[in-house]
């Protein structure tokens, strides 16, 4: 997959009319961007934050990681103008009456610290409501930074910066995809927009890569939350919401913030598929209904496997869930696995499930071996 296989988008939206703002704005629809079901990076629930920009003028910086869609209020107006939900700098200017235009290589920048550092698959510019006002191209770049470095040090001379978007042209209220080929592994994003103008959200699609050396220190972990690297592979369905809520931090704080799947009739059962960190040894099990008190799961099992392969062995028995609570249990001489599976009867859902655990020798060497190839 490459950016040239995405629908493309350009130009001005037309002027806002009344009625539903987004009836005409621009996106690949239902089905998103093929790497849509990949987590985001950037997401302020795994600690993502916007650490600096050059000019937030119009609007903030931090509105650009806000997890909910861009809002649009027609009659809000501040102080300094109209009151946008994204981040938007003011017009810049030419040297002079006779070169009013900015130079080419003038623009505007935000550095983005990822939540959880990674590989980057896809990175979607969303200018939702920038009709006319949104830049006339970006640029990404991406930089592999331990620690917390500040936005000085970021923007020194020898902090190498890896291009993953070149600049290009993009649309107004629109959904912009790109697709990203570099197989590294980054801690933080530079979005230029070139010369100036608004962008309402920022999303960063890929593949958490942790340090092992932290979680080494730690010893024992959840080896699926997704901020060690753990991953939803599938699911049986994603009706209400996305599974991958189940491994994000913290505990859930409303009923969407879960899984929840849409009302069963006849036979079988839902069910989530996750990879975890690396091979482990699973020594205790949470599962939490919170918030889910009439459509919380019935029963739920969690069986793993070691390899793409290998056979489903039980972990933890089909046992009675009750509504909006912790279920804790604690598992005796579990085998080492690399996959996780829970299965909910007969449908509804859970809110998060933690597996705690350590990895086995050979899933730190080989989460070792990979952090090194994608750290260069």
């Amino acid at each position: 997959m490459t950016t040239a296989d995405l629908p493309r988008y350009t130009g001005d939206a037309s002027p806002y009319q009344g009625g539903d703002p987004y009836a005409d704005y621009r996106t690949p629809g239902a089905t998103g961007f093929p790497f849509a079901h990949l987590p985001d990076l950037a997401d302020r629930r795994l600690g993502a934050g916007v650490i600096a920009a050059n000019d937030e003028f119009f609007a903030e910086r931090e509105n650009l990681l806000k997890p909910e869609p861009a809002h649009f209020d027609p009659e809000a107006f501040g102080h300094k103008g109209k009151i946008m939900d994204g981040w938007e700098t003011r017009r810049r200017r030419g040297t002079d009456g006779a070169h009013p235009f900015p130079a080419d290589e003038d623009h505007d920048w935000a550095l983005i610290r990822l939540g959880a550092p990674g590989v980057i698959r896809g990175i979607v510019v969303d200018t939702a409501h920038f009709r006319g006002n949104y830049p006339q191209s970006v640029s990404v770049e991406g930089a592999c930074v331990e620690g917390s470095p500040s936005p000085a040090e970021l923007l020194a001379a020898d902090v190498a910066w890896t291009p993953l978007v070149p600049r290009t042209a993009i649309g107004g209220h629109a959904a912009n995809g790109f697709a990203v080929q570099a197989e590294r592994r980054f801690t933080h994003l530079r979005l230029n927009q070139h010369p100036d103008g608004g962008v309402a959200r920022l999303r960063v699609h890929g593949e958490v890569v942790p340090a092992p050396g932290w979680l080494a220190a730690l010893g024992t972990f959840d080896v699926a939350a997704l901020e060690n690297g753990g991953q939803v592979e599938d699911a049986s369905d994603r009706f209400y919401s996305s599974p991958t809520h189940t491994i994000q931090p913290g505990r859930s704080r409303k009923m969407d913030d879960g899984w929840e799947t849409r009302r069963r009739r006849g036979t079988g059962n839902d069910w989530v598929r996750y990879r975890l960190t690396e091979q482990s040894v699973i020594r205790a099990v949470e599962i939490d209904t919170g918030y889910l008190k009439g459509n919380s799961a019935g029963w739920a099992g969690l069986f793993g496997r070691d390899g793409e392969s290998g056979e489903w062995i039980e972990l933890l028995p089909r046992t009675r869930l009750q509504p909006d609570t912790v279920h804790r249990f604690l598992l005796d001489d579990a085998p080492a696995v690399t996959h996780a599976r829970i299965d909910i009867f007969p449908d509804g859902g859970i809110a998060r499930l933690r597996l705690h655990g350590s990895l086995t020798e050979e899933g730190a060497r080989r989460l070792t071996a990979r952090y090194g190839e994608l750290s260069g």
